[in-house]
């Protein structure tokens, strides 16, 4: 059975003050000799890399080597190409994290032996041969998310929508700023199978935003009970890393540390067989 944790805010983050600046003054330094030191992290569609900029200054407070990738997101296996270049550049094993679409292409790019676990944000996770697109099937996305196909194949959120459908906790301005910095995703990249599914192999961990709009939290408590993740919720919308990025640094923390024991383990009785 899997482990349910319920987060809300901190009180700081209820009055208006840094999220991540709490954060990095609060959160515990990893051990000097922690193996897994390395976290990448894997956006979604229409938003980019930069608004984990709270995560990331949280996690490296703590002493964690971060990597944002950028997604192309023309293909799937553009993107997985991207997430590969990241992980190639790391010193040492990673957790691997993927937000939203970010989780198919963790699913398929993080079998290799540079990544330790994973780490789903309001994520999906298709098995070998399902499509993203076809993760919608039982528990389609709610009706506040709207995506519009131009007539190149890309496709944006509903300007209209935008807020209720993606960013619903956020401030008007803060709304507006992703949505017009939206970027666009390929449609055919939902309709790519999957050629491996890196959760059967690697421990792996489930964030759920409780008031997610744009993929159904029953969905995504699905995905994380097929996967065997626990699961930490947090009562927040669809972009949960940017406002609450300290409860998300919190689970790669303790998904670092929990593969770290293990990973310290295996050397430990590799040295007593010598």
């Amino acid at each position: 059975m899997n482990t349910t944790i319920r987060t809300t805010l901190a009180a700081t983050a209820a009055a208006g003050l840094s999220v991540a600046g709490a954060a990095a003054q609060t959160a515990e330094a990893i051990p000097a000799d922690q193996p897994v030191r390395n976290v990448v992290i894997v956006h979604g569609a229409f938003a980019d890399g930069s608004g984990w900029r709270g995560v990331y200054d949280d996690l490296t407070a703590r002493g964690y080597r971060v990597t944002i990738v950028q997604n192309p997101l023309t293909t799937l296996a553009d993107d997985v190409a991207a997430a590969h270049r990241a992980l190639q550049r790391q010193d040492g094993p990673a957790i691997l994290v993927g937000h939203s679409y970010g989780g198919t292409v963790i699913t398929e790019a993080g079998t290799g032996d540079a990544v330790a676990g994973l780490v789903y944000v309001s994520a999906l996770a298709p098995d070998v041969g399902e499509t993203t697109g076809g993760q919608f099937a039982e528990i389609p996305a709610p009706p506040e998310f709207v995506i519009e196909t131009g007539p190149d194949g890309f496709g944006f959120v509903n300007m209209e929508m935008f807020k209720a459908g993606f960013a619903g906790d956020t401030s008007d301005a803060d709304a507006a700023f992703l949505r017009d910095s939206q970027v666009p995703i390929n449609m055919e990249i939902f309709g790519a199978p999957l050629t491996r599914a890196a959760w059967r192999t690697k421990p792996s961990w489930a964030v759920i935003a409780t008031q997610d709009r744009a993929i159904d939290p029953r969905l995504l408590r699905q995905t994380a009970d097929r996967m065997g993740a626990p699961i930490t919720e947090i009562d927040a919308s669809h972009v949960l890393f940017f406002t609450h990025p300290h409860e998300v640094a919190d689970v790669i923390d303790a998904a670092a540390r929990s593969v770290s024991e293990t990973v310290s383990q295996g050397d430990a009785a590799a040295m007593e067989s010598r």
